[in-house]
């Protein structure tokens, strides 16, 4: 199957099983999506959903967190990964919202490459999500299915280099959606040691690249 013919196969699939998907994060403002994104970076959605209600009651925007000290944000993340670099990163990025952007989360990829603890995954969560760019986060998930089902090639062994792969070859107004269908298809079904290849339905046009992933 060439590749062109694998990813119309892929997102037909994705198309017809989940035409309307997005984050599993919970959130009520921007603000709170860019908390809850920099939060997750290798910890679930489930463990930053848990921690949210209550921080977000306290802290529900950029001005009450630009005011706290990162010791009091680290007692509402303690249970995320990396909660110290992270309650540092959260109030940091609150400070600089609230005196350059006026409190707001911007929509420039070059501004929010500039704020704190926001990388480009993290941006490109932000522009899709938010604001319904066009735009591809490659996290974990998305770079593992992504080379397993055959939708890139070796060559594209770096976050960036997958992003640009994906968004040549998937249509524009399905990109915010593929980078969900390839997330949740890796988070429940493509999981890193113990893939459920009995249960996908992808199986059949699946070359089943597992190289790298334990378990050869």
């Amino acid at each position: 199957m060439k590749r062109k013919e694998r990813y119309r196969a892929v997102l037909a699939y994705f198309a017809e099983q989940m035409p309307e998907v997005t984050t599993e994060l919970e959130f009520g403002s921007v603000f709170q999506l860019l908390v809850a994104v920099i939060l997750s970076a290798q910890c679930t959605d489930k463990r930053v959903n848990q921690v949210t209600p209550a921080l977000f009651e306290r802290f529900p925007d950029a001005a009450s967190m630009a005011a706290a000290e990162a010791d009091e944000v680290y007692e509402y993340v303690k249970s995320v990964s990396y909660p110290n670099a992270k309650a540092r990163h959260l109030v940091e990025m609150a400070r600089t919202l609230v005196g350059s952007y006026g409190g707001e989360v911007p929509g420039d990829m070059d501004a929010l490459l500039k704020l704190p603890g926001v990388g480009r995954k993290t941006a490109n969560v932000i522009q899709a999500v938010a604001f319904g760019r066009s735009t591809m986060a490659v996290d974990t998930h998305v770079y593992r299915v992504s080379h397993r089902l055959g939708l890139v090639s070796k060559r594209d062994n770096t976050p960036l280099k997958v992003e640009q792969a994906l968004m040549a070859n998937i249509p524009d107004k399905q990109i915010p959606l593929a980078h969900h269908w390839l997330l949740l298809h890796g988070r429940y079904v493509c999981t890193s040691q113990r893939p459920k290849c009995a249960k996908c339905a992808l199986a059949d046009i699946c070359p089943k690249l597992l190289e790298g992933s334990k378990l050869e």
